[in-house]
């Protein structure tokens, strides 16, 4: 039975309109304006005896610790509460964020706790990598999978040891956020020489003056100076370019995905003139054992012999003839037209490029 292989051209295959442009909110960020990570140890409390075991020591000395700001000590080598779990809590930041926005936070087991379902997470700290603390995380862990049964009788779905808690965590401190003045600079997400001079041209035709405004510094970033009549509303003036679309350069790129046999081609990618011979060679080395076994009575021992049977075989080659300026679809038919399997095809496109036949970069993911 020969594999399945699923080929997809981007743009080719699927009839989008030429010329089709992108706003540049889609394609670039603001210098300054970033996402921050942040991080805290917390503890995950009301599990129905699915928490940390005896071997997780550190959950025992957290819980005991909670206690004692609360006016209750006790010794953490005498606790064995399996209702409770020591969690890794995770939560992204956005640029701006104000104090008092509630953002989502993600909690993970850390322990050998078995399960979070219908956990509470109590008051964490999250921390950025500066050490401050920027938010602090509580509320019901939904885990979106459960684990139920002990031993060889169970059954679990999805992954039970890491939950979310929606809107869990308020943010306690501002992110680090560069605020737009007279100057802004723009970061292009991808990266692009052509892209980048047309994003300064679209720019300069929309805000004309004497001296050019957008400058592309690199193929990563536009440097704009704010017109005189947006000094006061540099906010409204992002907006108005967030709003400018540009036709987006890109390189001619052929990914591989050899473990799901998905091959995506852009509409760009063109093969030179090539002749293209496949075919295939097997060969099978078969070892059968077989006993010998002597007559009654008789003087013979019981032997195995060994019994080695040498096949092979060879496909008649099968070809294809690509002529100049073909097109993704002319490739993915040629392709298709002779029954090439997954490897087959990423071996063929392996070969077109390293004859220079494959005008695209080939990458294997």
């Amino acid at each position: 039975m020969r594999s399945s292989v699923a080929i997809i051209g981007l743009a080719g295959l699927l009839s989008a309109p030429a010329g089709a442009a992108t706003r540049l909110k889609e394609l670039v960020s603001l210098e300054g304006v970033r996402d921050n990570q942040l991080i805290g140890y917390g503890l995950v409390v009301g599990l129905n005896g699915t928490g940390d075991r005896k071997q997780t020591f550190f959950s025992a000395q957290s819980l005991a610790n909670l206690l004692q700001q609360m006016g209750v000590s006790v010794n953490p080598l005498l606790i064995t509460v399996r209702n409770t779990a020591a969690v890794m809590v995770t939560a992204t930041l956005p640029g701006f964020a104000q104090e008092g926005v509630h953002i989502d936070v993600t909690a993970a087991a850390i322990g050998d706790a078995a399960n979070l379902q219908g956990g509470l997470l109590v008051l964490t700290s999250l921390r950025g990598v500066d050490g401050q603390v920027y938010a602090v995380a509580q509320g019901p862990v939904v885990t979106g999978g459960f684990s139920a049964g002990k031993s060889a009788n169970s059954q679990t779905v999805n992954h039970p040891t890491v939950g979310r808690v929606p809107a869990g965590a308020i943010v306690e401190r501002g992110a680090p956020s560069l605020t737009p003045t007279g100057r802004v600079k723009l970061q292009l997400r991808q990266p692009d020489f052509t892209t980048a001079v047309r994003v300064s041209d679209i720019v300069n035709k929309k805000f004309p003056s004497a001296i050019p405004l957008a400058k592309p510094e690199n193929s990563a970033l536009i440097a704009i100076n704010v017109p005189p009549e947006y000094t006061s509303r540099v906010t409204e003036f992002v907006a108005d370019i967030e709003a400018l679309e540009v036709d987006v350069d890109r390189a001619s790129r052929v990914i591989i995905n050899e473990r799901t046999g998905t091959i995506v081609m852009g509409k760009e990618v063109r093969v030179s003139p090539v002749a293209i011979m496949h075919g295939n060679l097997t060969v099978e080395i078969q070892t059968i054992l077989q006993v010998s076994q002597p007559e009654p009575l008789s003087q013979g021992k019981t032997q195995v012999v060994p019994q080695q049977t040498t096949t092979s075989g060879e496909e008649k080659a099968r070809n294809l003839v690509l002529k100049d300026g073909a097109t993704v679809e002319q490739l993915v038919q040629a392709l298709s037209s002779i029954g090439s399997t997954p490897r087959d095809i990423i071996a063929i496109l392996q070969s077109l490029k390293a004859a220079g036949a494959l005008e695209a970069d080939l990458e294997v993911i």
